[in-house]
């Protein structure tokens, strides 16, 4: 079990008008995780984010023992391209390094249904990954990358992102908000090889 602790921050913007894009499938990942650690998220209005703490151990997220490691869960309540902020201001509070951040964010170079993690990398024209490293000084994180498919036709990316998943998705969505946690779960317990051979095949 590595130590530290860990930040685990859903990249997405704020208030009900977004909930449902597709930009906003990290938060939708972090409510999972909350819901499994049956530890629901509060504001900290400092912070510029909702956040909870919990443990993730041999057991899953939620987990107690001498294993468990200490996880934070954060969903920013800045818009995404200002998520650096908050996420700095956790990391320096939580005396977390750069390598205990996960990310997790929609990516638009992977179908549907496919999901890839990684340590490092560029920001890919993502604002919210480019904010991050603008606060935080290094793209050398680990980010979960959770496949929207690219915009259909000739609709612009930024505004395909900022639109509703169909609602004959929402059930494969679902699905893959729950491999998502099931990463992030895998990735603090043992590491970011076992959780890239089990879901970026």
């Amino acid at each position: 079990m590595p130590d530290g602790t860990w930040l685990v921050v859903g990249l997405g913007n704020p208030g009900p008008t977004y909930a449902f894009h597709r930009h906003n499938v990290g938060h939708m990942v972090i409510d999972e995780l909350a819901r499994r650690a049956d530890s629901p998220l509060a504001v900290a209005r400092l912070m510029r984010a909702a956040v909870c703490q919990t443990r993730v151990g041999a057991g899953g997220i939620g987990g107690v023992g001498a294993d468990a490691a200490r996880v934070v869960l954060v969903k920013p309540r800045t818009f995404m391209n200002e998520s650096g902020g908050p996420v700095a201001k956790l990391l320096a509070y939580h005396r977390a390094k750069p390598d205990h951040l996960i990310v997790l964010h929609d990516e638009l170079d992977l179908d549907p249904g496919q999901l890839r993690i990684k340590f490092g990398g560029g920001d890919n024209g993502h604002n919210g990954l480019r904010s991050i490293r603008k606060s935080v000084g290094t793209g050398d994180y680990h980010r979960v990358r959770i496949g929207i498919g690219r915009p259909p036709g000739r609709q612009e990316p930024a505004d395909y992102v900022l639109s509703n998943f169909r609602a004959s998705q929402r059930v494969d969505l679902e699905i893959e908000i729950g491999r998502a946690a099931d990463a992030v779960e895998l990735l603090v317990r043992e590491g970011l090889a076992a959780a890239q051979n089990r879901f970026n095949g």
